[in-house]
Protein backbone atom coordinates (compact mmCIF):
# COMPACT_ATOMS: atom_id res chain seq x y z
CA UNK A 1 0.00 0.00 0.00
CA UNK A 2 1.38 3.47 -0.97
CA UNK A 3 2.79 4.96 2.10
CA UNK A 4 0.73 8.23 1.60
CA UNK A 5 -2.66 6.05 2.20
CA UNK A 6 -0.92 4.47 5.22
CA UNK A 7 -0.40 8.11 6.62
CA UNK A 8 -4.00 9.32 5.49
CA UNK A 9 -5.60 6.22 7.75
CA UNK A 10 -3.07 6.90 10.37
CA UNK A 11 -4.66 10.41 10.91
CA UNK A 12 -8.12 9.67 10.31
CA UNK A 13 -7.80 6.78 13.13
CA UNK A 14 -6.45 9.32 15.32
CA UNK A 15 -9.96 11.67 14.80
CA UNK A 16 -11.92 8.80 16.94
CA UNK A 17 -9.09 8.40 19.88
CA UNK A 18 -6.63 10.56 21.92
CA UNK A 19 -3.47 9.98 20.16
CA UNK A 20 -1.78 11.92 17.39
CA UNK A 21 -0.14 11.03 14.70
CA UNK A 22 2.84 13.00 15.47
CA UNK A 23 5.23 11.58 12.59
CA UNK A 24 5.51 10.04 9.71
CA UNK A 25 8.86 8.83 7.59
CA UNK A 26 8.30 7.29 4.73
CA UNK A 27 12.36 7.47 3.65
CA UNK A 28 14.22 4.87 5.87
CA UNK A 29 11.49 3.07 7.65
CA UNK A 30 7.99 3.34 6.49
CA UNK A 31 7.23 4.93 10.48
CA UNK A 32 3.90 6.26 11.94
CA UNK A 33 4.50 7.67 14.92
CA UNK A 34 1.88 7.87 17.82
CA UNK A 35 1.38 10.07 20.81
CA UNK A 36 -1.12 10.62 23.49
CA UNK A 37 -1.12 11.99 26.99
CA UNK A 38 -0.19 11.11 29.63
CA UNK A 39 3.04 10.59 27.74
CA UNK A 40 1.73 7.23 26.04
CA UNK A 41 3.96 6.92 22.30
CA UNK A 42 4.12 4.01 19.96
CA UNK A 43 5.19 3.50 16.46
CA UNK A 44 4.07 1.18 13.51
CA UNK A 45 6.41 0.11 10.95
CA UNK A 46 4.54 -0.18 7.64
CA UNK A 47 5.58 -3.09 5.53
CA UNK A 48 6.85 -2.16 2.37
CA UNK A 49 6.10 -5.24 -0.43
CA UNK A 50 8.96 -3.90 -2.83
CA UNK A 51 11.53 -4.96 -0.16
CA UNK A 52 10.28 -8.44 0.79
CA UNK A 53 7.98 -6.80 4.15
CA UNK A 54 4.81 -7.69 4.89
CA UNK A 55 4.09 -7.31 8.36
CA UNK A 56 3.50 -4.57 9.88
CA UNK A 57 5.37 -4.38 13.36
CA UNK A 58 4.54 -1.75 16.56
CA UNK A 59 7.33 -0.93 19.06
CA UNK A 60 7.40 1.80 21.69
CA UNK A 61 10.70 3.75 23.04
CA UNK A 62 8.40 4.05 26.44
CA UNK A 63 9.51 1.50 29.02
CA UNK A 64 6.14 1.93 30.72
CA UNK A 65 4.05 1.57 27.03
CA UNK A 66 6.12 -2.08 26.10
CA UNK A 67 3.68 -4.26 28.28
CA UNK A 68 0.77 -2.75 26.89
CA UNK A 69 1.64 -3.44 23.37
CA UNK A 70 1.93 -7.25 23.98
CA UNK A 71 -2.13 -7.71 22.72
CA UNK A 72 -1.44 -5.97 19.26
CA UNK A 73 2.06 -7.83 19.06
CA UNK A 74 0.51 -10.69 19.68
CA UNK A 75 -2.45 -10.11 17.43
CA UNK A 76 0.21 -9.11 14.14
CA UNK A 77 1.70 -12.26 14.54
CA UNK A 78 -1.22 -14.46 14.42
CA UNK A 79 -2.51 -15.73 10.94
CA UNK A 80 -3.57 -14.11 8.51
CA UNK A 81 -2.60 -10.64 6.91
CA UNK A 82 -3.48 -7.21 9.14
CA UNK A 83 -4.67 -4.00 8.05
CA UNK A 84 -3.41 -1.17 9.89
CA UNK A 85 -6.46 0.46 11.04
CA UNK A 86 -6.93 -3.31 12.71
CA UNK A 87 -3.77 -2.88 14.09
CA UNK A 88 -4.03 0.90 15.64
CA UNK A 89 -7.49 -0.42 17.02
CA UNK A 90 -5.68 -3.44 19.31
CA UNK A 91 -3.02 -1.06 20.57
CA UNK A 92 -5.82 1.72 21.58
CA UNK A 93 -7.34 -1.56 23.20
CA UNK A 94 -4.23 -2.44 24.68
CA UNK A 95 -3.61 1.62 26.08
CA UNK A 96 -7.28 2.00 27.25
CA UNK A 97 -6.37 1.31 31.12
CA UNK A 98 -3.54 3.82 30.45
CA UNK A 99 -5.90 6.43 29.19
CA UNK A 100 -8.03 5.87 32.10
CA UNK A 101 -11.09 4.71 29.82
CA UNK A 102 -12.59 1.48 30.44
CA UNK A 103 -11.70 -1.95 28.80
CA UNK A 104 -13.96 -2.22 25.77
CA UNK A 105 -14.29 -6.13 26.38
CA UNK A 106 -15.52 -6.12 29.67
CA UNK A 107 -18.46 -3.70 28.84
CA UNK A 108 -19.11 -5.74 25.70
CA UNK A 109 -19.11 -8.99 27.97
CA UNK A 110 -21.49 -6.81 30.62
CA UNK A 111 -23.54 -5.99 28.03
CA UNK A 112 -24.40 -9.60 26.61
CA UNK A 113 -25.49 -10.76 29.88
CA UNK A 114 -27.86 -8.23 30.29
CA UNK A 115 -29.36 -9.21 27.32
CA UNK A 116 -29.03 -12.75 27.98
CA UNK A 117 -30.73 -12.00 31.45
CA UNK A 118 -33.60 -10.08 29.82
CA UNK A 119 -34.58 -12.15 27.10
CA UNK A 120 -37.56 -14.40 28.22
CA UNK A 121 -37.97 -17.57 26.13
CA UNK A 122 -41.44 -16.75 24.05
CA UNK A 123 -44.59 -18.46 24.84
CA UNK A 124 -46.00 -17.94 21.08
CA UNK A 125 -43.20 -20.34 19.60
CA UNK A 126 -44.72 -24.03 19.22
CA UNK A 127 -43.23 -26.79 20.98
CA UNK A 128 -42.07 -29.91 18.01
CA UNK A 129 -42.16 -33.42 19.18
CA UNK A 130 -45.26 -34.85 20.91
CA UNK A 131 -48.28 -33.26 21.62
CA UNK A 132 -49.27 -32.77 24.90
CA UNK A 133 -53.38 -32.86 24.88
Amino acid sequence: MDFKQLVDIGEKWCTGTPFDLIAAEESDERRLDFYAEPGLSFYVLCPDVNNGADNFHVWSESEDCLPFLQLAQDYISSCGKKTLLEILDKVFKSFRPLLGLPDVDDDAFEDFQADMEEEEPEADHQQMGVSQQ
